[in-house]
């Protein structure tokens, strides 16, 4: 918990629970902060008065010595990274005022803040791999909210969702499309989903808050600005924001469609009002349809952060017909939303809600490839992050799985000889740091050769996977 970072989102947050919980359980909630917060001051007001009147006391006490000596023999036993025993002191300021000094320094002098960041990857290439008989291929990046490796690794989830995930498998391979999946690491775990969005769009690695803010202070290349400089129109298409965001100019989008932007008439959905499906109905209709009478048009770079597997993964929209999706009531019944806000939210055991918003998840894009996709169109599909550890358990790693979905069988070629994995089949070690990734996608899509790119000239003879066979053991 970083109180300057995760501060600002306290508003937010109290939103979430208020359309998440009971009355009740908000109102017991709000109660246990005020008195622990009571609690707190009592005990600080205490101590504070133990060491006032200790110093009127005269005679020596040797046990008070001996204590102070133990302790201060304890805090001196310390090893960073091999042995913490400072359980009885705070932690030292000094570090906080240098690391807080550092990054005022990084601010105040650009060139140190270029240092900072490290370099770009070369934005340089050509996008000639897109090219197609059918024209140039439109490009969608899912970030798939808390799409983790958990979703693989675990027996019990995986399981679960190998149905989904049939399901999905078989619609790709129904509209005469290939997926390859590989894994990589993200930047940040359970939350702050942004610095994933940040550092997979320029390449950069930013898991540090501070280097995020420097990044978008800057002038670094994007994926956003790559495309737009081969003639894409960039399209960055967020529901999950919900007020104005001025350092998402950074990026550069051609439009930017946040919450109110995108032209959703239906009912809320609790807090993230907007589920996927209808999400995907809008954009696929404002964006993505290929219209015959215009010749000329612009291929699309989209960018799409999901919301529905957000937590609390709770309430979940039912799927419905695409066609209504755009209709002017928004295509749901209020019956659709008081029966989704009546579901249980297991609050402290989530798993299940997770498990249905990640059903939501497939379905949803398994219909939508089967019924809606234009073509020539690649998915990028990208865990932002893992879900909470309250899903995952203790010792999850910080991968999440990347699927890119196809009919370009030199495409998926080139992605194999670049570590990717046919099917759903998820490799067990990892490509790198989510930064590599946006250097591997770049080199994919340019139309320079790669090591290796025709070693598996069988694309095209795919199969969907067994997708109830055995996880693959997580990378490290």
């Amino acid at each position: 918990m970083n109180v300057y970072w995760d501060g600002r989102h306290a508003g937010e947050l109290l939103r979430v629970a208020a359309q998440s919980m009971t009355s009740w359980q908000l109102a017991t909630g709000m109660a246990a902060a005020l008195v622990g917060g009571l609690i707190l001051g009592w005990m600080v007001r205490t101590a504070i008065s133990a060491l006032a009147c200790s110093l009127t006391w005269q005679p020596a006490r040797p046990w008070l010595l001996g204590g102070v000596a133990t302790l201060s023999a304890s805090f001196m036993a310390y090893v960073p990274d091999v042995r913490d025993t400072r359980w009885f002191f705070s932690l030292p300021l000094t570090p906080t005022i240098v690391n807080q000094s550092q990054l005022l320094a990084r601010v105040w002098l650009p060139e140190r803040g270029e240092t900072a960041l490290g370099p770009s990857p070369d934005f340089e290439g050509s996008l000639s791999a897109l090219e197609s008989p059918l024209g140039r291929a439109d490009v969608l990046v899912i970030f798939a909210e808390s799409y983790g490796a958990v979703t693989f690794d675990q027996p019990e989830l995986h399981k679960a969702l190998g149905p989904s995930r049939m399901a999905l498998a078989q619609a790709i391979a129904f509209s005469g499309r290939q997926v390859v999946s590989a894994r990589v690491t993200a930047p940040t775990f359970g939350g702050s989903s942004w610095l994933s969005h940040a550092t997979l769009l320029s390449g950069v690695d930013t898991a540090d808050h501070a280097n995020h803010s420097l990044l978008l202070a800057s002038q670094r290349p994007t994926l956003v600005s790559h495309f737009a400089r081969h003639g894409y129109r960039t399209v960055g298409w967020m529901p999950g924001i919900k007020r104005p965001w001025p350092e998402g100019a950074f990026y550069g989008f051609d439009r930017l469609a946040d919450d109110a932007g995108m032209g959703y008439h239906g009912p809320d959905f609790g807090y993230w009002r907007i589920p996927d499906q209808a999400a995907m109905a809008l954009l696929h209709k404002q964006e993505l349809v290929v219209d015959p009478l215009e010749p000329n048009r612009q291929p699309r770079l989209v960018v799409f952060p999901t919301t529905t597997t957000h937590a609390p993964f709770h309430p979940i929209a039912p799927l419905v017909d695409w066609h209504r999706l755009t209709q002017s009531d928004g295509g749901y019944r209020s019956a659709d939303a008081l029966a989704a806000l009546a579901a249980p939210l297991a609050a402290h055991r989530p798993a299940p809600n997770y498990l249905d918003s990640m059903h939501y998840q497939y379905g949803w894009m398994a219909s939508y490839l089967e019924e809606q996709a234009p073509r020539p169109l690649v998915w990028v599909i990208v865990g932002d992050h893992q879900p909470p550890a309250l899903v995952t358990g203790a010792g999850a790693s910080w991968d999440v799985p990347v699927h890119v979905i196809a009919d370009d069988p030199g495409l998926m070629r080139r992605l194999l000889a670049s570590g990717f994995a046919p099917g759903f089949g998820l490799p067990a070690a990892s490509l790198g740091p989510m930064e590599q990734l946006t250097t591997l996608l770049l080199k994919v899509f340019d139309g320079e050769a790669l090591d290796g790119v025709e070693a598996d000239p069988s694309v095209a003879d795919w199969a969907p996977p067994d997708q109830t066979s055995e996880p693959s053991t997580p990378g490290t």
